[in-house]
């Protein structure tokens, strides 16, 4: 009795977080049509030789650096490397710079070294108000790089921040985490297909 009670229990669990996945991808829908613009204006930005810069904590920094792979390598489709940087991802630089200037320019700084005026920031965050993501933001608009934030429920300090932003409606972060790892598929499925619209 107690192995079923167990069993039902984790059933229902575990399809409320389906059931909740499923709602807010319904919900994200909507953002569609912003995801194809930045995709479009992400191949351009690539394809003339400008660059992606990324940043994200925890999970969000995992997922930036899934996004930026798929730029480096490849997404579904053969093509040249394109150019993007996931900027955690340089263990060196981002200790020196956390204990030189502090967790919260770890981001900045890079932006401040490798951003150009045209290239792209990407940042990704469940909450909307990390430190160092803002600090990036912030930086990046200063420098003319284009600011995205792809985020959890807004209006938040980041989606504010930045030129543009996506705000995913869910009450559980891992819910706004997966529906964030779908934006990312589907930013580089845009960006594939604009880039072979282009030759």
């Amino acid at each position: 009795m107690t192995t079923t009670t167990h069993r039902t229990t984790t059933t229902i669990a575990e399809d409320e977080r389906l059931e909740a996945l499923a709602e807010a991808a319904l919900r994200f829908r909507s953002w569609t049509p912003t995801i194809t613009r930045w995709g479009q204006r992400l191949a351009r930005v690539l394809d003339r030789g400008g660059r992606l810069l990324a940043c994200g904590n925890g999970g969000s920094a995992a997922e930036v650096q899934h996004l930026t792979a798929e730029l480096v390598g490849r997404f579904e489709d053969e093509r040249r490397p394109l150019a993007a940087i996931p900027l955690h991802g340089d263990s060196s630089t981002f200790t020196a710079l956390s204990n030189d200037y502090g967790l919260t320019n770890v981001f900045a700084r890079q932006v401040q070294a490798h951003g150009r005026p045209g290239d792209v920031l990407f940042c990704l965050s469940t909450s909307g108000h990390s430190p160092n993501v803002l600090a990036a933001a912030h930086v990046a608009r200063r420098l003319g790089v284009t600011a995205w934030a792809v985020t959890g429920p807004g209006p938040n300090p980041l989606s504010e921040a930045c030129d543009e932003a996506i705000t995913v409606e869910a009450r559980r972060s891992a819910t706004v985490q997966e529906i964030h790892l779908a934006a990312v598929h589907l930013l580089c499925g845009v960006v594939d297909r604009s880039l072979e619209a282009r030759r």
